[in-house]
């Protein structure tokens, strides 16, 4: 099975994110798209990120009614901070019938040569990639293992729906409603 890895902190899981994994499940070669919450993005300050399984719970209540989109807790079990080709390597060894491939956004590609082993992974992995405002053309965007996937443009920010929960305001429409309402019931963001 061809499956499509899409990491994130998903601090909180939106929109944003859902219609991406849905175009990569419905209009690529994929056969699924497993979110995969990160507990810690080594370029991320952990003391931003809500617990990870508070969100792992999110990103299931979100994607629960699409049998193509699974959240997986696989860097959960690995050592902190989680990076991509040892998450990679686990899943291969783990699950070796299956072809991975990891989702990323355009904006992504600027960074991707200080990934760790970011050569290893486009041998052999390669990166569907996504459309993202503003992004800056590099040498990765000629590479023959990344692949670019027509989608729209999405620029909605967790850190904004963050601040919006602590100001009290209204989220409808940015986050699924489940999430919306573990955010509200559990107090998550106050």
């Amino acid at each position: 099975m061809k499956i499509g890895l899409f990491f994130g902190s998903f601090n909180p899981i939106h929109i944003g994110h859902l219609i991406i994994a849905n175009i990569m499940a419905e209009h690529t070669d994929l056969q699924k798209v497993w979110l995969v919450v990160s507990p810690q993005n080594p370029f991320k300050p952990a003391r931003s990120l809500l617990h990870e399984f508070d969100r792992y719970d999110m990103v299931q209540a979100a994607v629960a009614e699409n049998y193509k989109l699974t959240v997986s807790d696989v860097e959960f079990h690995l050592p902190k901070p989680s990076y991509t080709i040892h998450t990679l390597a686990h899943l291969h060894e783990k699950h070796p019938n299956h072809q991975f491939r990891v989702i990323v956004g355009e904006d992504n590609l600027q960074k991707f040569g200080n990934w760790k082993n970011h050569e290893q992974i486009l041998s052999g992995y390669g990166l569907y990639v996504y459309p993202r405002p503003h992004a800056i053309k590099t040498d990765f965007h000629h590479h023959p293992q990344v692949q670019f996937v027509e989608a729209p443009l999405i620029d909605i920010s967790a850190t904004y729906i963050r601040h919006l929960v602590q100001q009290g305001k209204s989220i409808r429409y940015l986050v699924p409603e489940p999430v919306e309402q573990l955010i509200r019931l559990k107090g998550f963001y106050q």
